[in-house]
């Protein structure tokens, strides 16, 4: 389907997500699926203006855009049956797979994963948060640092069947104050690659124009301003940070 027709063709709902925080509805538009949350059905937050997380959803979708690794699915605002809102198109993502993952913790794969922390499950079992070592996870941490995503749960993670990792969920993205909290914490402390450092240069030279132009729309002049400053500083570190700040790291719950 056309990218016009996304926008102007008739949205219809087809269900409800009743295990989202937010008023999230499944829904069609001509032959494409897609996920649609209506700015109406935003629940409030003490630390996020009231209706405003379509906005960053679709302000993600951009960023990941200008970084060039596919991160976020097609995502845009139009109205809707129950008003404007943020419309993504869904991902099938693969049920065999699993980029986050609790195992045993006397069960940790040697290769090929990143251990994240242990704890005990409601059983009393000792278990391990791991996530892949992946490209695709490592691009979608940089993402997440950049954006300052407040909630990379292990569900906001989508598998998918030819490999690829998409990211769901940003409408806890882009506030001033530090508010990283994710379970992509695997690569702490290691060097970025060249990649990396060019897909930051990528974002930093579009808010030198026309990102920042479609940011405008969507974002605050001080959000803009320090989502810059995460990406210049990330590219001066080199990096991939480690936790900091009183605030909670990891998410909960996880998944």
């Amino acid at each position: 389907m056309a990218t016009r027709d996304l926008v102007t063709a008739e949205l219809t709902l087809t269900g409800r997500i009743t295990t989202a925080s937010n008023a999230t509805f499944l829904g069609s538009i001509g032959d494409a699926t897609v996920v649609y949350k209506p700015i109406a059905g935003e629940s409030p937050l003490w630390d996020f203006p009231q209706g405003t997380l379509a906005h960053r959803e679709v302000a993600a979708y951009l960023v990941s855009q200008a970084f060039g690794w596919d991160v976020v699915p097609h995502t845009w605002l139009r109205d809707g049956p129950l008003g404007e809102g943020m419309v993504q198109l869904w991902q099938e993502q693969d049920p065999s797979q699993d980029a986050v993952d609790l195992v045993a913790a006397d069960h940790v794969p040697e290769k090929g994963w990143k251990q994240i922390l242990t704890g005990q499950d409601q059983n009393g079992r000792n278990v391990a948060l791991i996530h892949e070592d992946s490209p695709a996870l490592r691009h979608m941490a940089v993402f997440d640092v950049v954006v300052n995503n407040a909630d990379r749960k292990g569900d906001h993670i989508l598998a998918m069947p030819d490999g690829r990792r998409h990211g769901v969920d940003h409408g806890l993205t882009f506030h001033r104050d530090h508010k990283l909290r994710t379970v992509l914490w695997g690569w702490q402390g290691q060097a970025l690659s060249a990649e990396e450092e060019d897909g930051l240069d990528r974002i930093s030279e579009g808010l030198r124009g026309g990102l920042s132009l479609d940011l405008a729309n969507l974002l605050s002049a001080a959000e803009i301003e320090s989502l810059a400053a995460r990406c210049a500083w990330l590219r001066r570190s080199g990096r991939f940070p480690a936790p900091r700040g009183e605030m909670p790291a990891i998410p909960w719950p996880l998944f």
